[in-house]
């Protein structure tokens, strides 16, 4: 259904309108905030202006049925949607569970009182900022720790470990900690710019996992697809892996690694289309430094496939698993084999020994189009190899001058939400005889994200995201604000499949962003007709020509007689 921009609007949606405004505002400075009253403003639209609709019928059937459930809502908008009886304390301590799981053969959950004294503690900081791939290539996205990947964190089976998270950046951040078999989002799920939450639990079985930003909604997939995420390592804590009890030894050579994979715009994240696919962080980063083993050397790899959409085949050429462990775990144990099959967030614990012969063994995914876009390395048999080592997953770490310096030398910087170089980011153009443009919403992105239209250009914006309602947030909304231009464009809430157009008339330079996520930016170009360009070239060529012939004329005039 279109949505039009009229007096009438604006007038239904009152206060709201005024808050979403001064939002914009607020953005066109750098310092807004993902905001509740984006979710109040929608709340209003479905209640007045969407009721007969079946998008309407369908949120407020969501909104009824999850009141009364014990989910984590915002703080700030928990009293527009929860019921009256389920806003006090829902917490039981469930005793007959812990002891009916302390008396199982299977290990018990993690659950532990968020009381009790930690044995391990972790700091995870998420923010938005740029991380450098080599190559030339900026990324302008998502970070922990400052860089994608974040840092691993290892603890022991048995650990009761503690997860801080604190948000350095300026919208909601949050977090899921794969590691954790108990409730993580009811502590970590929305975090506030400028603040911070922290969960503890019991690291009760082995493995390699995954965390990442979860802040919820549409939001955990599109924080995971721009580059937030890293990998924890829970080590058993009797059981030893099998290559090791037969060696009598631990690894000699211990490498982290995370297939990963950057994209250049929501849309390309959302289809599965990458622009880059990387080990650790940076192209082709153990091919510009190669790992490197004695012969012999026993090598253990913690594998992950972050994702978050393609399918990892890892190999290595010349190189047979000893042994392989499904997500790490000492008991899932594989013989043999020449790859491990891994979907997003899968893992494996891979051993072998290096063999007797010097020279180099390929590391790659035999999906061998992420290997061409940069998830290749090099392991070096070297007699003179500087082992055991351990080799991590995070990502390379720059200080803000240094980042600058990168920005300034860069041949390409890329973003999934806002413009980057031309070469990645070309603008879409569009001549008079183009009469109407369409901009899809997709992936928390606009596309493209850059126009350059003639004046009456009609421009619609279109919401292809889907997710719609979850826990007091709506989510997969999205609208149209701009921060500067000859005219203003205020868009109402658009829900999946809802649009809304705008007619430019006017020349210049339109910059817009999307008030729930004010790190959406796009631009649409309004260029001089062609009259008026013609009128330009005409007083450019003219002009200079009756210059010219003016200053003739005078020279002539004051020449001297003969």
């Amino acid at each position: 259904m279109e949505k039009k921009l009229t007096t009438n609007n604006y007038a239904k949606l009152g206060l709201a309108t005024a808050l979403i405004f001064i939002i914009s505002i607020m953005a066109a400075v750098e310092t807004a905030l993902a905001c509740p009253a984006c979710n109040a403003l929608y709340k209003k639209q479905i209640e007045e202006d969407m009721k007969g609709t079946l998008v309407g019928k369908e949120l407020m059937a969501a909104m009824q049925a999850q009141a009364n459930l014990p989910l984590e809502f915002s703080e700030a908008t928990s009293h527009l949607f929860r019921s009256e009886q389920n806003t006090a304390s829902q917490d039981h301590d469930f005793i007959e569970v812990i002891e009916r799981d302390a008396n199982l053969s299977i290990p018990a959950t993690g659950y532990v009182d968020q009381e009790v004294e930690a044995d391990v503690s972790f700091t995870v900081e998420l923010d938005e900022g740029l991380a450098y791939l080599g190559n030339g290539v900026v990324y302008d996205g998502f970070r922990t720790n400052r860089s994608v990947p974040g840092p691993t964190i290892r603890v022991t089976e048995g650990d009761i470990v503690e997860i801080v998270v604190q948000n350095n950046g300026r919208i909601p951040h949050g977090a899921s900690i794969h590691a954790a078999y108990t409730q993580t989002s009811k502590y970590l799920g929305e975090i506030p710019a400028g603040q911070s939450k922290s969960v503890k639990f019991k690291a009760t079985i082995p493995g390699i996992y995954m965390y990442h930003c979860a802040p919820g909604g549409h939001a955990i997939p599109m924080h995971v697809m721009f580059g937030q995420y890293g990998m924890i390592i829970v080590e058993p804590a009797e059981q030893k892996f099998k290559l090791e009890e037969e060696l009598g030894h631990g690894p000699d050579l211990e490498i982290d690694l995370i297939q990963h994979e950057w994209y250049s715009s929501g849309k390309n994240a959302v289809e599965g289309n990458p622009t880059y696919v990387t080990f650790n962080g940076e192209i082709f980063k153990y091919v510009k430094e190669p790992i490197t083993a004695k012969p012999g050397d026993y090598v253990r790899i913690n594998f992950m496939n972050v994702g978050p959409n393609l399918l990892s085949t890892f190999h290595l050429v010349g190189i047979i698993w000893d042994y392989a462990y499904w997500q790490g775990h000492p008991e899932n144990v594989l013989v043999g084999g020449q790859t491990v099959t891994a979907g997003p967030s899968d893992t494996f614990v891979i051993e072998f020994r290096v063999p007797p012969d010097e020279g180099a063994y390929t590391m790659l995914s035999h999906a061998v189009g992420s290997t061409s876009r940069g998830a290749i390395g090099l392991l070096v048999a070297d007699r003179d190899a500087d082992t055991p080592k351990r080799i991590e997953a995070t990502g390379p770490v720059y200080s803000e001058e240094e980042l600058a310096e990168l920005m300034e030398d860069a041949n390409r910087i890329m973003s999934p939400f806002r413009a980057g170089t031309p070469d990645i980011d070309p603008p879409h153009t569009y001549g008079p005889e183009t009469n109407e443009v369409t901009v899809r919403i997709i992936g928390n992105s606009y596309y493209p994200k850059t126009l350059e239209i003639d004046p009456g250009t009609k421009v619609t914006w279109i919401n292809e995201d889907v997710f719609s309602y979850l826990a007091g947030e709506f989510s997969g909304i999205h609208n149209v604000v701009s921060t500067e231009g000859p005219t203003n464009l205020n868009s109402p809430m658009l829900a999946h499949a809802e649009t809304w157009s705008y007619t430019f008339e006017e020349e210049g330079e339109y910059s817009y962003i999307c008030t729930p996520h004010p790190y959406m930016e796009g631009i649409v170009r309004v260029r001089a007709t062609d009259s008026d360009r013609d009128m330009a070239s005409f007083m450019w060529t003219t002009i200079p020509a009756l210059l010219a012939l003016f200053i003739a004329i005078a020279a002539w005039k004051r020449k001297p007689e003969e």
